[in-house]
Order: C-alpha cells, then structure tokens, then sequence
C-alpha cells in the first residue's frame, strides 16, 4: 500500500531515521494473522491431546521390545548375541580327547535330551582307538563320554554321556535356506576358553573345501558354508546358529595365512567353514542307528591328466579312468579304464573331487550324467550310483 504522503520533502533538512519512518501495516493482515494463529493454536491442542492419548494407550513394556525387533530387522546385519548365547550355550559342551601322550580339545552340541552329542571326528580321533574323551558342561559338571561312531569323510562324530536329568538340547534347524549375507553366532571353546561366542555373517555358500582326515588322508567339505564369525582351533565341533538360536552348521575349519616358511598357521583371518546341518544330520542319523555311514559310489579309480600333458590325450583336462570296479555303477554304464572323463553333471571334471563331492551328496539310486572321450571320439553316460561295499 503506498505511503507517498509520508515520505521525506526534497526541500530544507533530512529529518531523522525512527519508526515513525517506517511504513505502517495494514490493519486487515493484523486481524488475519491473528485468526490464523488462534486456529492454528486449536488444531495443535486437539492433535496434542490425541497423541497422548494414544501414547498413554500403547503399554510401555510392549513398546520398547517391538522398537528393538524393528530395528533389528531393519538392520538385519547382527544378531541379538546375548539371547542367542542365553539360549545356546546350556546345550554346548568342551570336549577333550586324550590318548597316551596326544589329545585336544573341541566343541559340541547336545542335539537330544538323553545324552547324544555332535562334535566333528577330528576332535575326538586320537582317542578313537581306546582313549578317553570327557565332556565339560556349561553348568562346570564333566562326565565321560563314549563314541557311538564317525565318518571321517564327512568330519563327523556322534557321543553318548550319561546323566541321571534331561539334559538341555539345541534347535536343530535347517542349511536349506541360508543365505549369503544373513547375520550368524558361533559358539564354543576356542583355544580351550570354554563359553566362547562370536558373531558375523554367512560371507558365502557352496564352498567345497579340502581338509585333513584321518593319518596322511584328506577329504572334502562339500557346499560348506563360509562365514566371517572368528572361529579358531577348540571351535571345531560347535554349533553355527542362526538368529533364534537354531542350529544351521558344525563349524569345522578355517582358512589360515602362511607363515614366512610358506606354512599353515595363526588363528582366525575372518574365513571359517561349517558342515552343513541338512547334511551333517543325514550322518548323525546313520551313526546313531548303526554306528557308521554309507555312501554311493561311482566304482572307478581315476587321475588328474596334469596340464602339460592334457595335449598328447587331445584334451584340455579331465580325468583318466585309471581302474574299473567289475560289475560297477561305471562298469554298468559302459565306461572303461583309458577313457578321459571331461564332464560330471555337465560340469568340467578337473581334480577326482568333482566325483567325491557328488558321492558324498548324493544318494543311492541317483543318476549322474558322465561326459568322456574314448580313443578321441566325446561320448555321454549315465551312471547310476550304488551303495559302496564296506571295507
């Protein structure tokens, strides 16, 4: 609104700055500010009466807990460490093995209420042949224990102790469903400090990993799951859980960095390896019902053709059929010694663990399809596998 009438003369002294300088307001924005601010005012009332009211309606004890689950989910990167120990370790034990001068320590689980625990076969090995394993208990008791059987191709091994109560058992889940990713607890007694938990996540899946077995022997994991959880020597044998405590793995080995002679050493590097439980499960049943597990079996010995030498078999790698068991699931199917396996399942077959790994995960009756090449010219098979005969 123009306010010329009030503005200073050209003419004779400026007169000095004050408010009476400055522009006067219009008194109808006054009255509207007002208005507005009253109504404001009233609708900030009623909005603050209904949120207490609402605030006061929702229980506090129930409020803090779906606050914290949200957040977790959210996350989704950590575990609730402390429930998930709370819960696990009652039903996790110390496992010493001992014969004449050697012995060791590792972990297991109770898996049912009557005293049958899971461990993995190198913890309990050097005692397998007459020595002696005790367990300690979380609650400090120890009690022998006796081996009711394992499978040293699948590191694993059942024990039965004694106890005149139910004893605390863990919740055997599932490996189908892991994911890469998903946050993981380890539990156990790394080097020997019994009631160890750590945390971290499954940093990969389908590992198949080779390690030491019995004697000069080795083996092969197969479709371990990788995790970043710290597990070190004495974690061998223990529960790999998920989030609500289940069990998901046995954790079994890690992967160590050379030392400067070129040798394995030190403990955890952030990359530890667990038997799956689906699979570890299949063993423990086998050996609780009988006290040993079976396998398929493709019925030949075969070597790794090395890389210099691929050309003269006008290959670039595969397996060279070294031996045919008679009467065989590959006797059956039409291969014979000399031929040079390229394919198993249609994936390239560099190293014998490309048949022991599937030996170890399939069943018997299963199909497996062989790609191989005899006198030059590439063929295809299908052998069905049988079960091993026994030793």
């Amino acid at each position: 609104m123009s306010e010329q009438g009030e503005q200073p003369q050209s003419s004779g002294p400026p007169q000095a700055a004050g408010p009476q300088r400055a522009a006067k307001p219009d008194r109808g924005w006054i009255w509207i500010v007002v208005v507005i601010a009253v109504v404001l005012g009233l609708i900030a009332g009623f909005l603050g009466g209904l949120l207490g009211r609402n605030l006061v309606a929702t229980p506090a004890p129930s409020a803090a807990p779906e606050a914290s689950t949200s957040a977790s989910v959210a996350d989704g990167s950590v575990c609730d460490a402390t429930r998930v120990s709370s819960d696990v370790l009652p039903a996790v034990v110390t496992i010493s093995a001992r014969s004449g001068s050697g012995g060791g320590v590792g972990t297991g689980e109770i898996i049912r209420d009557d005293g049958y625990i899971v461990t993995n076969n190198h913890v309990i090995a050097v005692a397998a042949e007459g020595g002696e394993i005790a367990v300690l208990y979380s609650s400090g008791e120890t009690a022998p224990a006796t081996l009711v059987g394992r499978d040293p191709r699948a590191d694993i091994a059942v024990l039965k102790v004694e106890h005149p109560t139910a004893l605390p058992t863990i919740e055997v889940g599932s490996s189908a469903n892991v994911v890469v990713g998903q946050p993981v607890v380890a539990l156990g007694a790394p080097l020997g400090l019994s009631g160890s938990v750590t945390a971290g996540i499954v940093s990969a899946l389908g590992r198949d990993v080779t390690v030491p077995s019995d004697g000069d022997a080795t083996t092969v994991l197969t479709g371990a799951i990788q995790t970043d959880a710290a597990i070190n020597p004495g974690n061998s044998g223990g529960p790999l859980v998920d989030c609500d405590g289940r069990l998901i793995g046995i954790n079994t080995a890690i992967a160590t960095v050379p030392n400067a002679a070129g040798e394995a050493g030190g403990g955890s590097v952030g990359i530890g390896f667990a038997v799956p439980v689906d699979r570890a499960m299949s063993i423990v049943d086998q050996l609780i019902s009988t006290g040993s597990a079976s396998y398929p079996y493709f019925g030949v010995s075969v070597v790794a053709i090395p890389e210099n030498a691929a050309a003269d078999f006008g290959v670039e790698g595969g397996l060279y059929v070294a031996s045919v068991v008679a009467g065989g699931p590959a006797d059956e199917a039409g291969i014979t010694a000399g031929d040079i396996i390229l394919t198993v399942n249609g994936e390239p077959a560099v190293s014998p663990e490309a048949l022991t790994s599937v030996t170890l995960e399939a069943q018997v009756g299963d199909e497996v399809e062989i790609g191989y090449v005899r006198d030059g010219a590439p063929s295809t098979t299908t052998v069905t596998l049988q079960e091993a005969p026994q030793d």
